[in-house]
């Protein structure tokens, strides 16, 4: 029971700050109030999403509307602290980061308790894409929408952070370890090569056509 409250408790605090993250973008490229909150749903709820329906069950935010009024307080948050928000430059970073933690977590969580069409559970490499795709979907709407290049397919670390994580979780699920220290282990794991990532510079090497 514990456990699942757990995941509730990330879900809902990833969705929270994945929202903010979308709605301060949202807000720097001038949209309505609309307009961000639509951001900022996308943003929460588009990796969960995709990951429901590649797993072939009921999206997450369809039986629950908690994840559409998380997004709407995600919006008010933004509003009574714009000027507090638009001051302090790393304040998208923090949010995004922690929704991308919290969300890597919740969907490899949910993927290893989701029974497949064979009956079986399916494997932990699915587990760990699941996991990625939560975490990194709905910012990749999110760039989409506000006519960015999605962040994943930047320099920075972003979606191997995601891959890292899981990792992490596995060889804790592989040591014995219970899912909650599994879980808070991926979760930091993400959120220290999100920092690295960023404080180093560290990157993928880049591809380069003909020149």
């Amino acid at each position: 029971m514990f456990d699942i409250t757990l995941v509730q408790v990330f879900d809902f605090v990833g969705t929270l700050a994945f929202a903010i993250s979308g709605i301060r973008l949202a807000s720097a490229k001038k949209f309505d109030l609309f307009g961000a909150y639509v951001v900022g749903v996308t943003t929460a709820i588009g990796g969960g999403t995709m990951r429901d329906m590649m797993l072939g069950v009921s999206p997450f935010w369809m039986t629950n509307m908690f994840y559409l009024i998380c997004s709407a307080i995600a919006l008010l948050w933004v509003i009574v602290f714009r000027k507090l928000l638009v001051r302090q430059d790393n304040t998208w970073f923090l949010f995004d980061t922690i929704g991308l933690a919290l969300f890597t977590v919740t969907g490899i969580e949910k993927t290893i308790t989701t029974i497949g069409p064979s009956g079986e559970h399916f494997p932990f490499w699915t587990a760990i894409i699941m996991g990625t795709i939560t975490g990194a979907g709905g910012g990749v709407l999110r760039d989409v929408f506000i006519n960015e290049v999605p962040l994943i397919f930047r320099k920075e670390i972003y979606a191997l952070a995601c891959v890292i994580g899981g990792i992490a979780y596995y060889i804790c699920h592989h040591l014995g370890l219970d899912s909650t220290l599994s879980a808070i282990i991926c979760g930091i794991t993400v959120v220290l090569m999100r920092l690295l990532a960023v404080k180093y510079k560290l990157h993928l090497p880049i591809i380069k056509g003909e020149e």
